[in-house]
């Protein structure tokens, strides 16, 4: 491109600077109302599991007939006091007089207690609390009672599910401050470092937070209309991979950016020619990573089917930051984004050097990479292959078929402390029994084995106002009556079995899939729920998911590539060389969980979630690399534009995936095991994508190939000479600024 001082004087005003800052208040503006609307997102958020799983669940269909058995929408918390040394009459008296003061609290309901353990150590309450309030308020408000209240030397636990979920929500509370904090602090540093500029780290970062206020807007207009369910788990993962990817996609530009300044003194005409240049690969980018997280839509679980569409709009909003608002600070900025190293004007004939190897021009780390692939391409494309299969062999060791609900948390839990004291006293399984409902004309035959089926404790069927029936027969004269008429609703009852296992263990899990079928053998409409049921659905689920959407996620990725690259063995190998990437980023994180993290295991959606992230987002590198090779090939030749592209592109690609790998990282701060497994497994896959498969695996593997590469596209034909492939293809044209005619070619 040719450039001239006049320049500036051919581009109209509103390019130059209407346009600019109409572009940076529209921004403002909706970051003024989308960023207070980040602390509404408690909202329209929940962390109740049982609202995630999908309709075709029993556990599902259990707890819509649950509900017509009771008269509000309550969790129950269980309240378990616990001694040293066996509870005195006198004490068990004072114990029983909490009840009216439970009951007396804005959190309490009917209250069942005291329940004396049989080792005389422990008494348990089950309070009722209703779900549609503060449930962490509320629970907060049984501790604080029962610390002034209860005897002096007794511990005193609030736990089942309603402890369980208040902690969990305490856990997610740091994804409001402190996670932004640690990523948004995180990605300056690494901006500083690698651009030692002040202006533009704080342009990229602006263009990143501005992106999140516009996805949290749109997330919760979604949410409010109810056509997603949020959760503090997508939350955090929606900030995260905002500004993970608004700042990708900001580096490209911006590259590009300071590569149009070496070209003209026109900073508008610097914007255009880098946007022009970013707006494809940046696209590409995007569309696959949102139509990769759409396919989340195929989920039969709705956690899973929920987190599709909330990072879907993240990344939607991230590309329209990064093709408008960054371009628009440029523009107003130029040059002196980059103070005190600005971009210095290159003498047309040295810009674009004629390249005999593809290494002309280049120095440092990326012309010694760039040599390695030449001299011995089919060594570093067959050594990191190896590499990465010797990796992916620990993907044998990874567990992932859920965890208990007590290691979720990874900080002290009042509630996890309450459930390991629940187990020493009472059956694991009090307080969160597991729910059967069954036909009426069967309710005793249903309840006869239930109560025979291994692993249960106790079963009884209900009477209206859930009370318990202890049993059908009539009572004896002088004794205490008992309700023997079980409630019934439209032809069903319900039966409470409690298990002799805690509820979120894996032996419950195995109980219920034992009782579930045992009493098909009775009555073939029986239906098993309950915590542990909602769990075990959830964790089955998300396995079956796994085998559905890789491969969907898959075929769309490579139907993008092949659009993008008008080829169809590269893309091929793309897609190959990042399934390989993440079965050795999971296979490495499986030794890391077990052996030195001493995690029991992972979740069933760790293996999806971190497919879904690390091939998206490793093919976000493969296209920024392979779209300027290909660029490169066209003037050039495929060998010598394999390394003239991954020289120009290594610095801000490796910057970009330190930049990813560090936001993801910051997962790590929020103490629950899936977001700190998630956090490990895309920031080391990212790193290892970043400097191995994009570095080494990739640009030899091409190069060694050849111009077969781009087969069946034009450039897979090496009898046709570069002049040819240029007039064909009309890449080479000069970027035209409105307002004068474009140079000569």
């Amino acid at each position: 491109m040719t450039s001239s001082p006049q320049h500036s004087a051919s581009v109209p005003f509103w390019l130059r600077w209407l346009l600019p800052v109409l572009l940076v208040l529209t921004w403002l503006a909706i970051a003024g109302v989308g960023g207070p609307t980040f602390g509404r997102l408690d909202e329209v958020s929940s962390n109740d599991q049982a609202s995630f799983l999908p309709a075709s669940a029993e556990a599902t269909a259990a707890q819509d007939w649950q509900a017509k058995f009771r008269d509000s929408d309550e969790v129950p918390a269980v309240i378990v006091i616990e001694n040293r040394d066996a509870i005195s009459p006198a004490e068990l008296g004072e114990l029983a007089s909490l009840k009216t003061g439970l009951e007396g609290l804005e959190s309490g309901s009917a209250v069942i207690g005291p329940i004396p353990s049989e080792d005389g150590k422990a008494v348990q309450f089950i309070v009722q609390i209703g779900s549609t309030g503060e449930l962490k308020e509320s629970v907060q408000e049984l501790r604080d009672f029962l610390a002034d209240s209860a005897p002096e030397g007794m511990q005193t636990f609030v736990t089942g599910p309603a402890g369980l979920t208040a902690d969990l929500v305490s856990a997610f509370a740091g994804i409001d401050g402190i996670l932004l904090l640690v990523a948004l602090g995180a990605v300056f540093l690494i901006l500083l470092i690698v651009y030692r500029s002040l202006l533009l780290p704080l342009a990229v970062l602006l263009t990143s937070v501005f992106a999140l206020c516009a996805a949290i807007l749109l997330v919760f207009g979604m949410a409010k209309l109810g056509w997603i369910q949020l959760s503090g788990q997508s939350q955090g993962i929606l900030s995260i991979l905002v500004i993970g990817a608004a700042t990708d996609y900001a580096l490209l530009y911006v590259a590009r950016f300071r590569e149009a300044l070496t070209h003209t003194r026109n900073r508008t005409a610097a914007v255009l020619t880098a946007w022009k240049a970013s707006f494809e690969p940046i696209l590409a980018s995007g569309a696959t990573v949102i139509i990769a997280l759409l396919c989340l839509l195929f989920s039969d679980l709705n956690s899973n089917k929920a987190l599709g569409p909330v990072a879907a709009a993240g990344i939607l909003c991230s590309l329209f930051a990064a093709l408008t608002l960054l371009p628009a600070l440029m523009a107003l900025l130029g040059r002196a984004a980059f103070w005190p190293f600005r971009p210095k004007l290159v003498p047309a004939g040295e810009r674009e050097p004629d390249l005999v190897s593809g290494l002309e021009g280049q120095k440092g780390i990326w012309r010694a990479t760039g040599s390695l692939v030449s001299r011995r391409p089919r060594t570093v494309w067959v050594a990191s292959v190896l590499l990465l299969l010797v990796a992916s062999a620990g993907v044998l060791q990874l567990k992932a078929n859920g965890v208990p609900q007590t290691d979720v948390i990874l900080t002290a839990s009042n509630a996890v402390d309450g459930q390991d004291a629940l187990a020493r006293h009472f059956d694991a399984g009090s307080g969160s029994p597991a729910v059967v409902i069954a036909d009426e004309s069967k309710a005793d035959e249903v309840l006869a084995k239930v109560k025979a089926a291994d692993g249960v404790g106790d079963a009884y069927l209900l009477a209206e106002g859930g009370v318990p029936i202890i049993s059908t027969e009539p009572a004896a004269p002088g004794a205490p009556s008992s309700p023997s008429a079980p409630d019934v609703h439209d032809g069903r009852v319900l039966i409470n079995a409690t298990l002799n296992y805690a509820a979120d263990s894996i032996e419950a899990e195995d109980s219920v899939k034992a009782l579930r079928q045992d009493l098909k053998t009775v009555d073939a409409g029986a239906l098993v729920g309950g915590v542990t049921a909602t769990a075990l659905d959830t964790n089955v689920t998300a396995q079956r998911d796994l085998v559905i959407i890789i491969p969907i996620v898959l075929v769309v990725i490579l139907f993008i590539l092949m659009l993008l690259l008008r080829s169809v063995v590269a893309p091929v190998l793309l897609v190959l060389s990042v399934v390989l990437s993440y079965g050795a980023a999971m296979g490495v994180s499986a030794v890391v969980f077990n052996s030195l993290l001493g995690f029991p295991g992972a979740d069933a959606t760790v293996p999806l979630f971190g497919f879904v992230f690390l091939v998206a987002l490793g093919v976000d590198y493969n296209i920024f690399l392979m779209s300027r090779v290909r660029e490169e090939s066209l003037k050039h030749g495929t060998r010598p534009g394999i390394l003239r592209g991954l020289g120009v592109t290594g610095g801000v690609i490796t910057s970009a995936g330190v930049v990813l790998a560090a936001t993801f990282a910051a997962l790590g701060v929020i103490p629950i095991m899936f977001l700190v497994q998630l956090a490990f497994i895309v920031a080391f896959g990212v790193l290892l994508d970043t400097v191995l498969v994009r570095s080494l695996l990739v640009p030899a593997l091409a190069y060694d190939i050849g111009p077969r590469i781009w087969w069946p596209g034009k450039l897979g034909r090496p009898e046709l000479d570069a002049s040819e492939l240029r007039d064909d293809e009309a890449l080479q044209s000069e970027t035209e600024v409105p307002g004068r005619r474009p140079g000569p070619r």
